[in-house]
């Protein structure tokens, strides 16, 4: 009898975990899920009360993020999602570019040598990402008003910097120090200067931590809404602000947004389906000792 109740507590359990993976994997595939149903949609199904779950797929959405011109009831000029596209590429790109560049000695630095005020200097950079980002804005709309910053590439790569350079030099920081000391105490013996320690050291064995850091660093600012709706125009929007174009005072082109949305979910996912491999090993690191 006792054997039976505690197959019987094993099986509940054991289906109660079931049923909580199914309920999480819904609640996290849905949205994702009916994004794209909506992008696939003709603007009578978009519409539809209730909502069509059957109905005749169409590209038209995709088309429009292109052409910019639909016949019909509905019509769109929006020709800019393309440079939107490619606005965000050449951004994002050379934000985590510069972060990682500015990050990687920082990190080291931190890491690696004692000097007055490091365990300061540390929290005011990790403070940069607490500071509701209207207290940097302002000042800095101002700023890129005067210096000819304001809606550029260059302005919004250095903007981008306050979401991360504090995350890559944290992030960095905390993958070198779980390198062991005695490997770069034995390539200092072998005659490496600092400089050598950490080219052909220290990074190649941090390989997997950058790779996480780069995709994180890349998700924030591909992410990025509020700085480049603030300190961008139309000919350096992101896909995040070009996207609510399809808001218009006559109508909600809600089939073309939807279809932004999974287009500028691409590069993500193929970003981290590309270095899978370094992720999971980049955030295992010193999970075992």
């Amino acid at each position: 009898m006792r054997s039976q109740a505690r197959l019987y507590r094993r099986s509940a359990h054991t289906v109660a975990i079931a049923v909580a993976a199914v309920v999480l994997l819904v609640w996290t595939v849905f949205p994702f899920l009916w994004i794209l149903l909506t992008s696939l949609k003709s603007p009578g199904d978009v519409i539809s009360v209730p909502p069509a779950f059957v109905f005749t797929p169409t590209i038209d959405n995709y088309a429009a993020l292109v052409i910019g011109e639909q016949r019909g009831q509905y019509s769109s000029t929006r020709p800019d999602f393309p440079r939107f596209f490619l606005n965000s590429m050449i951004i994002s790109f050379g934000a985590v570019a510069l972060a990682i560049a500015a990050g990687i000695p920082a990190a080291y630095a931190l890491a690696r040598f004692s000097f007055p005020l490091k365990n300061a200097l540390g929290f005011v950079l990790m403070s940069f990402r607490f500071v509701p980002f209207i207290a940097f804005v302002i000042p800095l709309y101002i700023l890129y008003q005067q210096v000819g910053l304001y809606n550029t590439h260059a302005g919004l790569i250095l903007a981008y910097q306050l979401i991360t350079l504090p995350f890559t030099i944290w992030m960095l920081r905390s993958f070198f120090m779980e390198i062991p000391l005695e490997i770069q105490e034995a390539a200092k013996i072998d005659g490496c200067s600092a400089l050598g320690v950490l080219t052909r050291v220290i990074l190649p064995l941090s390989m997997p931590g950058i790779a996480v850091t780069v995709i994180l660093g890349f998700m924030f600012c591909w992410n990025a809404f509020n700085y480049p709706l603030m300190l961008a125009g139309r000919q350096t929007f992101p896909v995040t602000v070009g996207a609510i174009q399809f808001i218009s005072y006559e109508q909600v082109l809600w089939g073309q947004m939807a279809a932004a949305t999974i287009v500028a979910a691409v590069p993500q996912l193929v970003l981290s389906l590309m270095v899978q491999k370094y992720i999971v090993r980049g955030l295992t690191m010193g999970a075992v000792r």
